[in-house]
């Protein structure tokens, strides 16, 4: 009998919803398909239940419920990374969404947001305010979830990973206490969440740094793809000199043939330049001549406010079935950017959506004191590449995703964990004492391993 049939057996969800409290899923109810599904259309995760709690007591009573029943508790909040969970038979899929709570304060420059707030729920109250946090490519996915993972986003060559700017952090640990980690208190479980994601129990609500900024001057280049050789030689050459006031990515992005998609961009095919720059407009059109003198098809920079950016990236708002490809990379040559283009330009053959490179470094590759477990990133860049995975379409998929990573297999210092979407030994993501650090800390407060993360810490 499966877990699945056990719960179902010992536990009616009559019961199990008044004794955990808010909503609560299981097989066979009508709302469960759309309470356990995610982000990624091609992972059909099948929970033993999925549970809604809407405060840190009801989360309490989820633990004290999966332990009693020989279950495990996976949080999960918008499911962006959702593939390493794996096999969900015996664990309990705990939602966040309900505790969406925001609170902005201006003159401390912090916002305190509950684990089911997402960056859209604080970017435009913030950027009013002359405020941004240290958000990523995408305002639709979770706060907690990114910033435990890391966090690097389109201000990280100046101001680092958002798990470094984390102040506070309200946990249920796996025993079903409620607790504040902070750098005086749990100073321990205060450092391992910051980067160590969500194997020490689970994050209710968080608090955070904002940093001062009243507008960037922020935009795309657009080229034809047939220019992709020439556009990401010229965008790797201009990486080499640029201030940490730039955080920019080369791109080649490929929009399908969907009506949701502008009609200037629609079915076509591009090699991009994007980058915000958070060093004035004057400057920064001084800094940018060397890529806009190459004649982009279209510019769309431009002087606007911190919320302006938070779709910057054009990720797509609605699930999709995806697979995707990830590396941290070390310095490049020419023969690396040749080898992509040749990957994935025009000719190639490619179907995937986007293949692109993050520029890092700066800030992201220095360690401030009292930071997390993840407090750098190694390298100098970010390749990451996303195909659709639907039935048609995913051994082609499969196969040019590998192409590009071959391709870049040379150059690769690592991984980022927010971007790897498969089980992998987490050691690997970490410097050797870090993650030792980290294995003590999982058997400090998770020994009997009741969370279920993404990544998981320790793995036994």
């Amino acid at each position: 009998m499966s877990t699945n049939d056990i719960l179902q057996t010992r536990r009616a969800p009559a019961a199990l919803r008044a004794e955990i409290g808010g909503a609560v899923h299981c097989p066979g109810d009508p709302g469960y398909d759309a309470a356990r599904s995610g982000f990624n259309l091609a992972i059909d995760q099948r929970p033993a239940a999925v549970a809604v709690p809407r405060h840190p007591k009801e989360v309490a009573a989820v633990m004290r419920f999966a332990r009693r029943e020989g279950l495990r508790v996976a949080p999960q909040r918008t499911g962006h990374n959702m593939g390493p969970l794996g096999y969900l038979g015996d664990s309990i899929l705990l939602r966040t969404d309900a505790m969406d709570r925001v609170e902005i304060d201006a003159t401390t420059r912090r916002a305190r947001v509950g684990a089911g707030a997402r960056w859209e729920d604080v970017l435009p109250a913030a950027s009013e305010l002359g405020l941004a946090g240290l958000h990523g490519s995408t305002p639709d996915v979770s706060i907690a979830g990114y910033s435990l993972g890391g966090g690097m986003g389109w201000y990280a060559r100046k101001h680092g990973l958002a798990a470094n700017r984390v102040t506070a952090l309200e946990v249920v640990t796996p025993d079903g206490e409620i607790r504040c980690a902070t750098p005086e208190r749990d100073v321990e479980l205060f450092w391992a969440l910051r980067g160590g994601g969500g194997n020490f129990g689970v994050v209710t609500a968080l608090e955070f740094e904002l940093v001062p900024i009243e507008s960037v001057y922020a935009g795309i280049l657009f080229f034809p793809v047939e220019r992709a050789g020439e556009v990401l030689h010229a965008w790797h050459e201009w990486t080499a000199t640029a201030p940490e006031d730039v955080t920019s990515i080369g791109r080649i992005l490929q929009f399908p043939p969907l009506p949701e998609v502008p009609e200037p961009m629609r079915g076509k095919s591009f090699a991009l330049v994007e980058a915000v720059f958070l060093c004035g407009e004057e400057e920064a059109t001084r800094l940018l001549e060397p890529l806009r003198g190459l004649g982009p098809a279209m510019d769309t920079f431009a002087t606007q406010p911190p919320a302006g950016i938070a779709e910057l990236h054009m990720d797509p708002r609605d699930p999709v079935p995806s697979d995707s490809a990830h590396a941290m990379l070390g310095e490049l040559d020419a023969t690396a950017i040749e080898a992509l283009v040749a990957a994935a330009g025009a000719g190639s053959g490619s179907t995937l959506i986007s293949v692109e490179i993050r520029h890092a470094g700066g800030a992201l590759s220095r360690a401030d004191d009292g930071a997390g477990a993840l407090a750098t990133l190694p390298g100098s860049y970010v390749f990451f590449a996303v195909g659709i995975a639907d039935p048609a379409l995913a051994e082609k998929t499969d196969a040019d995703l590998d192409r590009v990573a071959s391709a870049l297999r040379p150059y690769e210092v690592g991984r980022y964990l927010n971007f790897v979407e498969e089980r992998v030994d987490t050691a690997g993501f970490f410097p050797p004492a870090a993650a030792a650090r980290l294995e003590a800390a999982r058997e400090t407060y998770d020994p009997d391993r009741l969370m279920h993360a993404n990544h998981e810490i320790g793995a036994r």
